[in-house]
């Protein structure tokens, strides 16, 4: 049974950890399915990224045209119109310069060469006033466009910032996503090794059970077969008790018949004796009393008979009495030993098994809670490194872009335009998408600053504002030039190139 046992308990054994290994290739599978799908989801999230960045691309390409083209168009609307009235206020400077001439009191000559250089100096003014104007017009394209660029560029930036934000936040919901799987995992693995090694122990246990009850069982058979056998025994000694009586009997009365032969033998003696030896009138007498003398010694002696098989019967029947009980109190005291040291041998070995079943159970405790400490510190490792890739992937945005304004306002500065200048966007946008009213005032981004910080974790976004280009349509910045114009004249309003020509002048 121990072995019928043994090999059940080994075939269960090897039953639930086929069950575990296919629940662990299912667990695992499960994780690579979901890993692949996370990728996946990436994968098109930075490919429509990267669209989405190529497309806007393309469209400042054309919206820096269209701006062109739009700035172009008013200009050469303005000099038309511009164009127009010289041509108006040459006919009648013409006009009124010939009336003044025909006021002259001089000399056609003189009145000829004066016309002239009147006309000639008015052609050059308005010659000079449309080069001015064409001047200023291309002065001006140049700074709406350096204006506008760097709107486009700031959009970028904080299109590439937003970019970044959804990629990041995307790898941290894939990350907590994936953490709360595998503690579901290892919580699901958990109860199914509990599960599974309270089968076990519950078999053992029914097993052990079945073992001492099997146990108990036979040594109850065991008893009552020795006992029955002793009755048998006992049975058989009685039934061959007569025999031997019988036995001790023929012996003592061929003892009492030899006896009794002999006083015969010696009566008879005796009475030839009398009848040699004593006189005929005493024969008779003589020979009565040696009679009862001889009948006597008969009696005594059967009476000794009888009480020779009296006590021979006594004592044989109570020898075997006692003997038989005796045997029976060993016999008792032997089983119920041997019941004893059985139970005992159980109780142990119940002990022993349920030892085994605590240490089964710590075991498997300090594996369950060695594994959910080592899958915590694998989790926080892979929260720590996602922290830090989110850390990088920031500042290097961060620096690309900082690099990328300051290399744009140093290009602004070579062409004379401060980065005060290109940053007072005033209340006029062009909006080359046509929105209505939302053309007229500039796209409401924050700070430069707070834009690229807006990417940041919490508490960090100060560490990076130190190294951040601050050249966006801020208040600081606005301030600062509202100060600047009204303590220059060379920055006043009416003015706006001024500080092209006071740059060409120095």
């Amino acid at each position: 049974m121990r072995q019928q046992h043994q090999k059940q308990l080994i075939n269960y054994e090897q039953k639930l950890k086929n069950e575990m290994d296919e629940y662990s290739i299912k667990l695992i599978k499960e994780l690579e399915s979901l890993r692949n799908q996370f990728s996946q989801e990436l994968e098109r999230l930075i490919k429509r990224h990267q669209q989405d960045l190529e497309k806007e691309v393309k469209n400042v390409v054309n919206d820096d045209k269209k701006f062109q083209k739009h700035i172009e168009q008013q200009q050469d609307h303005e000099i038309k119109g511009f164009l127009l009235q010289q041509k108006k206020d040459y006919k009648s400077k013409k006009e009124q310069i010939k009336e003044d001439t025909s006021s002259l009191k001089a000399s056609k000559d003189m009145k000829t060469d004066w016309l002239n250089r009147q006309i000639s100096t008015l052609t050059s003014m308005h010659s000079r006033a449309e080069t001015e104007l064409r001047e200023r017009h291309q002065q001006n394209l140049d700074l709406e466009l350096r204006k506008y660029r760097r709107r486009a560029l700031l959009a970028r930036h904080n299109h590439e910032q937003d970019l970044l934000r959804e990629e990041l936040n995307m790898k941290q919901k894939h990350r907590e996503r994936e953490h709360e799987v595998l503690l579901s995992q290892h919580d699901s693995t958990q109860a199914l090794e509990y599960k599974h090694l309270h089968a076990i122990q519950e078999q053992r246990m029914e097993h052990l059970r079945s073992q001492h009850q099997t146990e108990l069982s036979n040594q109850v058979e065991y008893s009552q077969r020795r006992e029955n056998e002793l009755k048998r025994k006992h049975l058989t000694a009685m039934r061959q008790q007569p025999k031997s009586l019988k036995s001790k009997e023929s012996q003592i009365k061929k003892q009492y018949q030899e006896t009794a032969k002999v006083q015969e033998k010696q009566y008879r003696a005796w009475k030839n004796h009398v009848l040699e030896s004593v006189p005929k009138k005493e024969q008779k007498e003589v020979l009565r009393r040696m009679k009862d003398e001889r009948m006597r010694k008969l009696a005594i002696l059967s009476e000794q008979y009888d009480r020779s098989i009296t006590e021979l019967n006594q004592k044989q029947t109570g020898k075997l009495s006692d003997s038989q009980e005796k045997e029976r109190n060993q016999l008792k005291v032997q089983l119920q030993q041997e019941l004893e040291l059985l139970t005992a041998y159980q109780s142990k070995v119940k002990k022993v098994t349920e030892s085994q079943h605590e240490r089964e159970l710590k075991d498997l405790e300090q594996k369950v809670s060695l594994r959910r400490a080592m899958l915590e510190q694998r989790m926080e490792e892979e929260t720590v490194q996602l922290e830090t890739e989110r850390s990088d992937r920031i500042r290097g945005l961060l620096e690309q872009q900082c690099h990328e304004i300051e290399v744009f306002d140093q290009e602004s500065l070579r062409m004379g335009f401060s980065t005060v200048v290109i940053t007072n966007y005033g209340d006029q946008v062009y909006d080359p998408h046509g929105q209505g009213d939302a053309g007229k005032h500039p796209p409401q981004h924050p700070l430069h600053v707070s834009a690229s910080t807006s990417v940041l974790p919490s508490g960090s976004a100060s560490g990076f504002s130190q190294n951040l280009p601050r050249s966006s349509s801020g208040s600081n910045i606005r301030g600062g030039s509202m100060n600047t114009q009204q303590n220059d004249p060379s920055m006043h309003p009416t003015m706006p190139y001024a500080h092209r020509s006071a740059r060409a002048n120095s």
